[in-house]
């Protein structure tokens, strides 16, 4: 199990980190390259990005992103070829990132069946509520993967209850409202309401939207389980090319 895996790298690291990689960005062939850099500098599991045309979560680093792999040809198909090599090669859990609308026009039974063939241990859905989920948590479950819903800074505690108790794997925290890639303050209000998710569940917590340096992830240690870069280093993909993103990840510890 993910939650599992997660407790077990705490007992040697007090914070773990994922990334995020959009699948066919720049180019299938350079993304495994990213891959391999980031594993091989200490990612501890990886959220692939299955490109849409509408990344509604989305800030506009990591839309360029979606906009080029589409562009250059990516389908849900090479996708989930690349993710499973991907899993067959490294030794981390690896998640999909995508939106509803390509695991239902896939069916999803069909989908959920496709990710646990390709080796994958769970997806985030952004864009669909736990209300809406029945169908996707029976296929989830069915196959075994992790169903990860998101809180948000004005989720009521209430519903962050609710919402907990559909998920599996992690709880992945928004740091702030809007889309990614924009600042985020990382001073008292946040540990308040990471405090607020931690009272909600057992669940290990995730925190993404804005972390992007090594004195975001030290801010979040004994706060959260996992913090999440994604749009830095698809931002330093842009800036200075693929070989940086290694000596960033390994820059974070």
């Amino acid at each position: 199990m993910l939650e599992s895996y997660i407790q077990n790298v705490l007992e040697k690291k007090d914070i773990l980190l994922m990334s995020h990689v959009v699948l066919g960005y720049p180019s299938f062939k350079e993304g495994a390259g990213i891959i391999e850099a980031m594993v091989e500098a200490g990612v501890d599991l990886m959220e692939l990005q299955i490109p849409f045309s509408e990344p509604i979560a989305d800030g506009p680093v990591i839309l360029r992103a979606n906009q080029a792999s589409l562009a250059n040809g990516a389908t849900v198909a090479a996708c989930m070829d690349f993710a499973k090599e991907m899993a067959q090669t490294y030794d981390i859990p690896f998640l999909f990132m995508s939106y509803y609308n390509i695991l239902f026009k896939h069916g999803l039974n069909a989908f959920s069946a496709l990710m646990a063939e390709a080796g994958l241990k769970g997806a985030i859905v952004p864009d669909l509520p736990p209300e809406e989920g029945a169908d996707y948590l029976h296929a989830m479950a069915g196959h075994g993967l992790a169903p990860v819903f998101i809180f948000s800074p004005s989720t009521p505690a209430a519903r962050l209850k609710t919402i907990a108790a559909c998920g599996r794997g992690f709880v992945y925290c928004v740091a702030r409202k809007g889309v990614t890639g924009a600042d985020t303050h990382f001073a008292e209000e946040l540990a308040s309401y990471i405090k607020k998710c931690r009272q909600a569940t057992d669940l290990p917590l995730a925190l993404g939207f804005g972390v992007k340096d090594k004195k975001d992830v030290d801010f979040l240690k004994g706060k959260v389980d996992i913090a999440v870069i994604g749009t830095q280093t698809i931002r330093l993909v842009e800036e200075e090319g693929v070989g940086a993103v290694g000596r960033f990840i390994g820059n974070l510890r």
